[in-house]
């Protein structure tokens, strides 16, 4: 068209030649959202205006209620009863703008992460790299999946602390995080984990800075550069995952709970030179266990305190496992 109109051509003639309607000929986007506004107040039972603000605090008075988890429906309806002229799409726009809305997906906002830089750490002494990660375990008994929580030491291959849950949110990070800290200090402590919804919460990321504890985030798709816990998890499904069928969750935590104090207590690695993960971490904070301890004469066979040889008794069955 305007090769034409520069020979003179009337617009007008050339809408009528294209049959283009001039409504879209001389339309312009203005690169807002499509549509009426949305309004900016709301009226109350009487007819008074009041801004949006108003209804979203009574929203969120609502939802702090102990027990109170309401979708945008029921939350129309309380609304109503508080004296609100509104419907539910409104309310629904209100809750989507605040992130309100009961079982919708939370992003959290974007952030510099600290990605893995090396593989292989270099653990130095325990409890300076940590590794956590959810595996999943599956039930028979229930024909569904449960989620295994677990934080190991890398320095020693030691199991610190383990949870199975039906479902881990950033809750039971938290939770778990904390007892964990009740009993190891976090002193140059920096843990790795990948990037799963329950690790990059914002409550745990600030939870591990007001501990002084540095956080490490594998790449995407990338398991190989969190492998320690890869090969825990590999262990975990030869041993016990295959050859047990589990009825409940209960019965997956009891038998979970065995393996890993066996695995922390007998169980022998390769990497540590055939030692195992308490051997290992023992070791370090008390490298000569002997030196201190007082060595006593042991009584003479004629000796009336003589009772007949000593037997060592080992302190758990050959099979730990109870297989």
């Amino acid at each position: 068209m305007k090769v034409y109109q520069q020979k003179g051509v009337a617009v007008t003639r050339l809408l009528t030649w294209s049959s283009l309607p001039s409504s879209s000929y001389y339309y312009k986007a203005t690169g807002g959202t499509k549509g009426i506004r949305p309004s900016t107040h709301s009226a109350g039972k009487d007819g008074e205006l009041f801004e949006n603000q108003s209804v979203v605090n009574d929203i969120e008075a609502t939802l702090h209620q102990e027990f109170c988890c309401y979708g945008y429906r029921n939350m129309t309806g309380e609304l109503k009863e508080r004296g609100w002229i509104i419907n539910h799409k409104k309310v629904y726009r209100l809750m989507k703008e605040h992130k309100l809305l009961y079982g919708g997906r939370i992003r959290p906002e974007p952030f510099k992460r600290d990605f893995i830089r090396f593989r292989t750490p270099g653990a130095e002494r325990p409890l300076q790299y940590l590794s956590m990660d959810i595996k999943y375990v599956h039930i028979h008994g229930w024909n569904r999946n449960v989620y295994l929580l677990t934080v190991m030491d890398i320095y020693s291959r030691k199991v610190l602390i383990h949870m199975l849950r039906q479902s881990i949110k950033k809750g039971d990070v938290l939770v778990m995080l904390s007892l964990m800290l009740l009993e190891y200090k976090t002193e140059g402590m920096c843990i790795r984990n990948d990037n799963g919804s329950q690790f990059i919460a914002t409550a745990v990321r600030q939870f591990l800075k007001e501990k002084v504890i540095s956080q490490e985030f594998s790449p995407v798709a990338a398991p190989e550069d969190n492998a320690y816990i890869e090969a825990l998890h590999s262990n975990l499904q030869r041993e016990v995952i295959d050859r047990f069928e589990f009825d409940s969750i209960y019965h997956a935590q009891m038998i979970i709970d065995r393996y890993y104090q066996w695995y922390n207590e007998r169980r022998r690695h390769g990497s540590l030179k055939g030692k195992t993960p308490d051997a290992v971490y023992h070791q370090y904070f008390n490298p000569n266990p002997f030196e201190n301890k007082k060595i006593t004469q042991l009584p003479l066979k004629n000796s009336p305190v003589y009772k007949g040889p000593i037997h060592f008794i080992p302190s758990r069955q050959s099979n730990p496992l109870g297989l």
